[in-house]
Parts: C-alpha cells; structure tokens; sequence
C-alpha cells in the first residue's frame, strides 16, 4: 500500500488533530448544560413557582437518564457507524436545552431538560469509542486527562455562565448553548471517521496492509464483558466516587447562602456562588498530572493507573473536610455589577486570609481526586477490545449517573436533615462534607482494581495479536 493511501485511511495529522479537539470540546458541552441549572435553581423556581427541591430533582433525574441512554447510545454505537449517532445526539440535546429556555410551567421545563439528557448520552459514550481509537495505549492518560479535564471544564463554564449570564435573565444561557450545541454538529462534518483499533499497536500492520476490524460487540458478549474483573470494580466504583461528585454540584448554593447569611442580596450572593464555586474547583485543571502519571506508572507495572487513582482519591478526603467546614469571610460590594464582585472575589483570595486558605485547600482536594478520571478512561481502554469500549463506559456511566443522580438529590435531603441542628449555611458545609466520605470505598475498588488490572490486560493482549494474525 503506497503512503498516501496510508494517510488518508488513518488520517493526517492536522485532520487527526481537529477530530480529537472537536471530541474533547464536545465532551465539555453536556457538562456545561449539567452545570447550567444550578447556579439558577432559586431564579427558576421564582419563575416557574416551584421549590428549589424540585429543580434538584430535575437535575437528579437527569443525570439518570443521561446515564440509561447513553447504555442504548453506545451499544449501536459499537455495532454501527458512530458519526451519525453523535450528529443526532448532539441535535437532540440541543433542542430540549432550546425548549428549556421557552419553558413556562415546571412539567415543560422537567420534560424539555429530560429530551437534553437522551441527546447528551451520545456524546459521552460514542464519542469516547472514537476518541480511544485515536489515541495509543502509551499516551491513553494523558489524551483522557484532557477528555476528562474538558468535562470539568465544562461543568466551571456551566456554572459561571449560568450564574452571570443568568443572573437577571435565566432564560438567555439556556439560548446561548442551543446555538452552541447546532455550531458542533457542524463541526462534526469535518471530522474523519476513525476506525476501529486504529490505535492498537498488535492492529497496526495489518489494518495498514488493508484489513479490516471488523469484530462488533453482540448480546453474546455482555457476559464476558461483566466476567471480566477489572471492569466490575471499575463501573462500581462509580456508585460512590458519584455519589461525591453528585453532591459538589451544590457548591455554589453552599457559598451564596454563605453570602446571604454575611447580608446580602439574593442577586449578588448568585454571583459570589457562582465565582466562589468556579474558583475552588480549579483544581481539575491537574488532572493532566493525574493522566502523565498514570501513563508514567503504567509503563513500569500492569497496576499503575489504578495505583495513581486509589492514592489521589484518598488523599484527597482530609482536604474536602477542611474546604467544607473552614468558614470564610466574604467582602464584596453588594448591588454592584457582576464586574466589580468577581474582582472584589479575586482580590479576597490575596487579601483575605481564609480565602486564600480555602482556594488551596479546595486546589488539592480536586487535583487529587481528579487522578480519577484519565486512568478510569484509560484503563476501560486497556482491559476491552475496542468493540467493547463505547458499552463498557456506558455501563459504568450508568452506575456514574445512579450515583451523581444519589448524590445529588440525598444531599439535599441531608440540608433539610440538618437544618434543626445546624442553622444555614452550616447546615450545606456539614452535609457536603459527609458525602465526601463516600471517596473512601472508591479508593479501595480502585486498589482492589490494581490486582486484577495486569491479568485482564494480557488477556486483551493475546486477543488482539490473534485477530491481527487473521486480519
């Protein structure tokens, strides 16, 4: 085969380059929308006549829902071509954010954000498919470490747009990503359409020679995929890890009761939140560290990205408590524009002593637990076939979204639990911090995922050099 046939089956680099962005950029848009609602639960509830416990309902179902389509998403996605699946995914989750923005009762607003969820299963599962048969082996953590720092990402610019943007009007973020959302599936005209295995070192030669992988995933399979060891721990470890994550999306309620209980306004206590809450969770920007060192760990042991994430996610616990149960002193100037409070926020960080102390405090407590996400990527990768991926992520993003979905709407439970013994806002600092605990379990799955990790990997191994042969 002559090397311009060569490129053009696996694509150029520039090519290669845009369809990875274009993946990841996408992979931080269902986050923006999950991280949109929040920061306007109490302008929403307002508008529609309901309580903000309603509205974390909306999100709590949501996220299940999300998780439950995505299981059907991926698994047509490993049987067929994954281009289109994400096309009408991505359509779909942008109409029921457009019919969000126009909804005027509750039961509208609660059906238009389920229609977002069914379209947003597709762009997590399908697209991380795609994404790992771009991506080799040796640089899985650090290429996740962005897919995954992406959907942090998303879920900052989720909550700082809801909170700014949404702070007069809550209707006009809702509008702003239904254009976004029809702008991406443009972008996705122009990229290429990624073979299955294309990365995998056993597959290169021959794929190169012009065979074909042509293995899919059937019913048969679903199985051996739940035999296989590494996996069960590592889709069960979601049901805690998310039940922790779920609750985090309350940050920025958490911090404008904060602002409410120090005298002021409603307005800009939304806006505090919100700045409070993007700031704290910059600490997800290491989980590029978590990604290199997986893939550093990995090379010299067959149990290094699950060794990196057990350490990262107990670690991280102690911080959390001190983030949550630390008061801190807020000096903004009430009524100013969204302007003037995030400068008086970003200036407290400097000025104010247990700001600063917070800031970093909530920096370690992320950056550690955000070792998490590229090796759980990655090591779905290394212990599947590529046929098995998109389904094997589905799985465990169903028992992620039962978790998120757990979190999310038991931790509001707890803040009405609470709230007799302990008066808001420490009320939302106690019950966050106790879901935090749920990180514990989550780091033993993931050390008991290290023992079994180097078996299941070999396995996967000699699978792939016997397809080659017959390829």
């Amino acid at each position: 085969m002559s090397s311009g046939t060569r490129v053009s089956r696996r694509g150029n680099a520039a090519h290669r380059f845009y369809s990875v962005v274009v993946f990841v950029v996408l992979a931080s848009l269902d986050n923006v929308a999950i991280g949109l609602v929040p920061p306007l639960y109490g302008s929403i509830s307002g508008a529609l006549g309901v309580s903000q416990r309603l509205l974390g309902l909306v999100t709590a179902v949501s996220f299940l829902v999300s998780a439950v389509a995505a299981v059907a998403w991926a698994y047509v996605g490993d049987r067929t071509n994954r281009k289109p699946l994400l096309m009408v995914g991505t359509l779909i989750w942008a109409a029921g954010t457009g019919g969000s923005a126009l909804a005027e009762h509750y039961a509208t607003f609660l059906v238009a954000q389920l229609v977002a969820a069914i379209g947003l299963g597709a762009v997590g599962s399908v697209g991380f498919s795609v994404v790992t048969d771009l991506i080799s082996p040796r640089r899985r953590g650090l290429v996740m470490s962005f897919w995954g720092l992406s959907q942090g990402v998303g879920t900052l610019a989720g909550t700082l747009t809801g909170g700014l943007l949404g702070a007069t009007d809550w209707r006009r973020p809702f509008l702003l990503l239904t254009v976004v959302g029809l702008a991406a599936t443009v972008a996705y005209l122009f990229t290429y359409d990624i073979r299955r295995g294309q990365s995998e070192p056993e597959l290169a030669a021959a794929l190169d020679a012009g065979g074909e992988y042509d293995y899919r995933i059937s019913r048969a399979d679903l199985p051996r995929i739940l035999a296989r060891r590494t996996n069960r721990w590592l889709v069960l470890q979601g049901l805690t890890a998310q039940a922790a994550f779920g609750s985090l999306v309350w940050l920025p309620v958490l911090f404008s009761q904060r602002a409410e209980a120090q005298g002021y306004s409603a307005a800009t206590a939304v806006v505090v939140g919100s700045v409070f809450a993007t700031l704290f969770q910059l600490g997800g920007v290491l989980s590029i560290v978590g990604g290199l060192a997986g893939d550093a760990l990995q090379r010299r042991t067959p149990s290094g990205r699950a060794l990196v994430a057990a350490v990262g996610i107990l670690a991280a616990v102690p911080f959390y408590l001190v983030l949550f149960l630390v008061p801190i002193r807020i000096d903004v100037p009430d009524g100013g524009s969204s302007g003037a409070v995030i400068a008086a926020v970003l200036a407290s960080v400097f000025t104010e002593p247990t700001v600063g102390l917070s800031l970093l405090t909530a920096v370690l407590a992320l950056a550690l637990t955000s070792a998490n996400s590229p090796n759980w990527f990655a090591l779905i990768a290394d212990v599947n076939p590529p046929e098995h991926r998109g389904t094997v992520y589905s799985l465990g993003n169903l028992v992620n979204g039962v978790g998120r979905a757990a979190g999310n709407g038991l931790v509001a439970v707890a803040f009405q639990a609470l709230r007799a013994a302990f008066p808001p806002p420490l009320n939302y600092a106690v019950g966050l911090a106790a879901f935090q605990l749920f990180f514990i379990p989550t780091g033993l799955m993931y050390w008991l995922a290290a023992r079994t990790s180097p078996r299941d990997i070999a396995q996967v191994h000699d699978l792939l050099h016997a397809r080659a042969d017959r390829l």
